[in-house]
């Protein structure tokens, strides 16, 4: 049996994407797992300090304040943006009058810019602002109370998850959207003759049908929930008194305002390994999940 000799018309293909993605992926965390071993200001020479920086990193408790703030982040944004772009989908997944508006107005935040959608928010949240106004008028007993969201350390975070969710609600609609114009509409007409109500076909057929497309809004929103910096940035700062300090805020602290290049790669560096082990956990919790997985 002759051998057959492998073709490079595939590699040469592949090379462009593959340098692209050696340049600006790979070689920064490479530079990045380096500097973080490293005493860096980003204008003299990286001294190798090894494992100090990581030493400091588990003595600082701004790190790990920071870091519970992300976690918290984490459970209070994800789950919403999971279970209720879905919802949403289901709803203006319909051939009826009007529902191209509605499909329109809820993917509307998303292509608004974060600055602009934090400033908008920023005035409604605060004392003197739009959501105190309302407040006041449905709820007359609580008139004249003006409660600055973003200025208590017991509200800031949950006013910037609020707008978190606010502007990823359209675009994991979309996502959810794309899956569910996938699942045959014989699937349901069969169902609703056996007697199947339109909640069992949410729940025992839309659901399980969609489950690959939620493990990627999962980890998708898991990522983006852990590396959240805009928001922050634009409507707290990080304040007040730290209670909005996500970890990539305080990496953003004292990478550009501190100068600690060397130490903001080690936090880097810990982010990475954090939002790994994030996406292999959903990846692997959806998977057992599918049919595939249900098999294997």
């Amino acid at each position: 049996m002759s051998s057959q000799r492998l073709s490079p018309v595939p590699y040469l293909f592949l090379a462009p994407a593959t340098l692209i993605l050696a340049v600006f992926m790979v070689w920064p965390v490479l530079h990045a797992a380096y500097l973080s071993f490293t005493n860096y200001n980003a204008i003299g020479v990286p001294a190798w300090v090894g494992l100090r920086n990581y030493e400091r990193m588990v003595h600082d408790p701004l790190f790990w304040k920071s870091l519970f703030n992300s976690l918290l982040y984490l459970v209070g944004v994800v789950p919403a943006l999971i279970i209720l772009p879905l919802f949403l989908a289901v709803l203006v997944n319909r051939t009826i009058p009007g529902i191209a508006f509605f499909r329109a107005a809820y993917y509307l935040p998303v292509v608004v810019s974060m600055v602009v959608a934090g400033l908008m928010w920023k005035w409604i949240f605060a004392e003197n602002g739009l959501l105190n106004y309302v407040v006041g008028l449905l709820l007359p007993w609580l008139a004249g109370t003006q409660v600055a969201w973003l200025s208590r350390p017991e509200t800031a975070l949950a006013a910037v998850m609020a707008v978190t969710v606010w502007k990823g609600l359209g675009y994991y609609m979309v996502i959810y959207l794309a899956g569910l114009q996938t699942i045959p509409t014989e699937i349901y007409e069969v169902s609703a003759i056996d007697g199947a109500s339109p909640w069992q076909q949410t729940t025992r057929l839309t659901i399980p049908l969609m489950l690959p497309s939620i493990a990627f809004v999962a980890i998708v929103s898991s990522i983006s929930a852990l590396k959240v910096f805009t928001e922050i940035y634009v409507m707290t700062r990080g304040g007040p008194l730290d209670a909005s300090t996500t970890v990539v805020y305080y990496l953003y602290q004292q990478s550009f305002e501190n100068l600690e290049m060397g130490y903001a790669n080690a936090i880097g560096m810990v982010l990475f390994v954090i939002i790994l082990v994030f996406s292999i956990i959903n990846l692997r919790f959806f998977e057992q999940g599918t049919p595939a997985g249900q098999n294997a």
